[in-house]
């Protein structure tokens, strides 16, 4: 039974309870000396004791309808409220229009929602922690891993490679030249194992920290390229001036020169390396150049996950990156960055 039919049988009931005694009362007040007569006199053509009865259960029922109607709306707002709170949609206090009868029904349902709030709230920002504690704990698994690899293909692998290419050139050099094919072979294996370092070198670029860890760009970049003049045989020069740089900016430029670098040590068969930090009408540049076999830019762009990498870090700091390159006739890489 719904409420409207409900309040309706509670009204005609009502109305009959209330009829009856009025009745009584007033047949007790007034008493009846015939009782034919109520079925003799007539209200609109309408026996006495049927029109009274009748009368008061019309009237009993209009009035549970229209109680009923308002209940009902009463029961739909309470219940459109607690579907905008399941739905997750915010609902103001302003937009609830509630009569006496039910404004503390929809002040506790503002409370709820605000309570609900603040738990999404908090859930959410416990999430977040949890998961930017997680990737903090990955990064330094990740950080410690890389560094237990690049000291042990440096103590091992790269010393080996070292030595073997020490024993070829010595072997080299003892050598008499009678056997032109024996000789250009002893010379291939020589530069293959020079190629090998070079990849060693890189890859150890690649996996040792990229964080200048408390170092200025300056600092990193010297104790960086003095490590790597000091093993391989490449002609390494610089030029650094001193000024001071964001956290954010230095450690993007970095790791910029990391890849580029190692980019350097892998593919450009070089003989020199170039690198220029500089600071320019509000810009700082960094500019590394070799004298390698070059390579196709347009090719790398679209090919290289290195190059991708580069070309997003100087976006992030709002900077730009030029790469220029000549086949036999070297590459050339400038990031400009604006300082604010």
């Amino acid at each position: 039974m719904s409420t409207v039919q409900r309040q309706m049988v509670w009204g005609a009931g009502l109305s009959i309870l209330i009829c009856v005694s009025f009745t009584v009362f007033y047949f007790i007040r007034f008493p009846l000396s015939d009782w034919r007569s109520l079925w003799e006199t007539d209200v609109m053509d309408i026996p006495f004791i049927i029109f009274i009865p009748s009368l008061s259960i019309v009237i009993g029922i209009l009035f549970g309808l229209i109680s009923g109607i308002h209940w009902k709306k009463q029961i739909e707002s309470i219940d459109g409220w607690l579907y905008q709170i399941e739905e997750g949609r915010q609902l103001e206090l302003s937009e609830i229009n509630a009569g006496s009868e039910i404004q503390t029904i929809a002040t506790r349902v503002e409370k709820i929602q605000k309570q609900i709030a603040e738990q999404a709230k908090l859930s959410q920002k416990l999430a977040t922690e949890k998961a930017e504690d997680m990737e903090t704990r990955m990064q330094e698994i990740i950080s410690q891993e890389r560094n237990r690899l690049a000291r042990e293909l440096h103590d091992s692998v790269s010393q080996q490679l070292f030595a073997a290419s020490m024993m070829m050139s010595a072997i080299n050099e003892a050598k008499t030249k009678t056997d032109d094919r024996e000789t250009k072979q002893l010379k291939m294996v020589e530069e293959m194992i020079h190629q090998s370092q070079l990849e060693m070198r890189a890859l150890l670029l690649h996996l040792r920290p990229v964080a200048l860890k408390g170092k200025t760009l300056q600092e990193g970049i010297e104790e960086l390229l003095i490590e790597l003049s000091q093993k391989v045989t490449m002609e390494i020069k610089w030029k650094i001036e001193d000024f001071p740089l964001d956290k954010g900016i230095e450690d993007h430029l970095f790791r910029i020169l990391q890849e580029s670098v190692s980019n350097t040590l892998r593919h450009a068969k070089s003989t020199s390396l170039e690198v220029l930090l500089i600071q320019r009408d509000e810009f700082v540049i960094l500019r590394v150049v070799d004298d390698g076999i070059g390579f196709d830019v347009e090719e790398a762009k679209a090919g290289s996950y290195g190059m991708q990498n580069m070309y997003e870090r100087a976006v992030e700091v709002g900077g730009t990156l030029k790469i220029i390159s000549l086949k036999n006739n070297g590459t050339r890489l400038e990031v400009k960055v604006p300082i604010i």
